[in-house]
């Protein structure tokens, strides 16, 4: 087992107007890959999915099928924060875990949040692969123009045209290769622009609109029920830990001062054995008092701060793990209690699921958020709603009002990204 770790303050390069024109091609291009396709693929299922609901196949294949859609949107809204910088809250309503066939299919279907996602995958497909492709064309296309110049002009056919110059010549090259020159410095600025559109028209089509409020309501109210249910089943489990642990190890020991005090006179030898065990019982139980008391709130958490305390976790770790932490200050105390617990429980999940043999784990706080990033080299497959622990992570973090996406395709990488908005001090 081996760690790494970085902090320190974040230094961040001024992009040049270069650099954000060819990341923003090579993203654009990444786009047009996933767009159509991606699209094209989930809206055809859940067209037909939907459409055998009435002869019964439906209900069995319609929430896989929208769970599909769930993660292609997911993804988009993963990428527009990452690549663009536009947020786009993820407000899919809570269904039971014990939920049949029947009750997911038409509760998912009553969800605002599916319609919307199947509203955007017709744009998605037509105007987000334009706009995600124009910004990996046009930095492109003028490399044309200087090639032309450079001697393609000879071996094309007469009356070539490069936009709107017709090459004929070398100096009609040239003036391809001017052309050319245009347009790259207008693809400066353009390319950026374009996929920022492109973002901007997926979050048009992914946002709740102007039924926001309410829908702001609906899951506050939600998040507030699971914190009461949370706080209530830690009670019932400290509870059950004090009475089921310690209690009875106190207990015992008790009951074997009670009979070394009968036999101190009669047996020393059996009453020094008894005090040894009594000793014995009492390390045990101090030891799970500590462990309780961890799990509640782990003490290097409330001395050292949430970096520190994800070190220390990572530390425990079978595997090689690499903690990069850039925390100016430390959030409010229970913030950072749920982002620990939630990185504690997306580590077990790699650890135990995931089949990889590193993990990376980056903090830091920026524009009024602290983002915790988990991304491990194993299997992949990791889906929220599948009974894998993710739901319960979302509605932790969901009470703080903040929000989980989770990237997991076959075969890997798993990152799992979390967003919780608060002030360092």
């Amino acid at each position: 087992m081996s760690i790494e770790t970085k902090s320190g303050t974040r230094v961040t390069q001024p992009r040049t107007r270069v650099h954000g024109m060819a990341s923003s091609a090579v993203r654009g291009l990444a786009l047009a890959f996933i767009s159509l396709p991606g699209a094209v693929l989930c809206f055809c299922l859940t067209l037909v999915s939907v459409a055998l609901v009435p002869i019964g196949v439906g209900i069995v294949t319609t929430p896989y099928v929208l769970s599909g859609v769930r993660a292609f949107a997911d993804r988009r809204r993963l990428l527009a924060a990452q690549w663009g910088g536009v947020r786009i809250p993820r407000a899919y309503r809570t269904l039971p875990a014990d939920a049949n066939p029947w009750a997911r299919t038409f509760g998912m279907l009553r969800d605002p949040a599916t319609w919307r996602d199947l509203r955007w995958l017709p744009v998605d497909m037509a105007a987000g692969f334009v706009t995600a492709l124009l910004a990996f064309a046009l930095p492109l296309y003028p490399l044309e123009g200087f090639v032309i110049a450079a001697g393609l002009w000879r071996v094309l056919p007469d009356g070539y045209w490069y936009g709107f110059v017709h090459v004929t010549d070398q100096t009609s090259a040239f003036a391809a290769a001017g052309l050319g020159l245009v347009l790259l410095v207008a693809a400066l600025w353009l390319a950026p622009l374009l996929l920022h559109a492109h973002f901007r028209l997926t979050h048009a089509m992914l946002g709740s609109g102007q039924g926001e409020l309410a829908e702001r309501v609906r899951v506050l109210t939600e998040t507030r029920r699971d914190a009461v249910d949370t706080s209530a089943a830690e009670l019932r489990r400290i509870e059950r830990d004090l009475h089921d642990g310690a209690q009875a190890r106190l207990v015992a020991m008790g009951m074997d001062l009670g009979t070394v005090e009968a036999l101190l006179e009669k047996n020393p030898a059996k009453a020094r054995e008894l005090l040894a065990q009594a000793r014995q019982s009492s390390a045990d139980a101090l030891t799970e008092l500590r462990e309780l008391v961890r799990g509640i709130h782990p003490p290097v958490l409330a001395e050292r701060g949430l970096g520190d305390a994800v070190r220390a976790l990572a530390l425990r770790l079978p595997l090689t793990v690499e903690v990069a932490v850039d925390l100016p200050g430390r959030a409010e105390a229970p913030v950072e209690s749920a982002a620990y617990f939630a990185v504690s429980e997306v580590l077990t999940n790699a650890v135990k699921h995931s089949g990889a043999d590193r993990i990376w784990i980056d903090l830091h706080h920026e524009d009024g958020r602290l983002r915790v990033t988990v991304t491990d080299n194993g299997k992949g497959g990791a889906v929220v709603g599948k009974g894998s622990g993710l739901v319960g992570l979302e509605r932790r973090l969901g009470t703080f009002d903040g929000v989980l996406a989770v990237s997991s395709p076959a075969g890997g990488p798993t990152m799992a990204t979390m967003e919780i908005p608060c002030a360092l001090s």
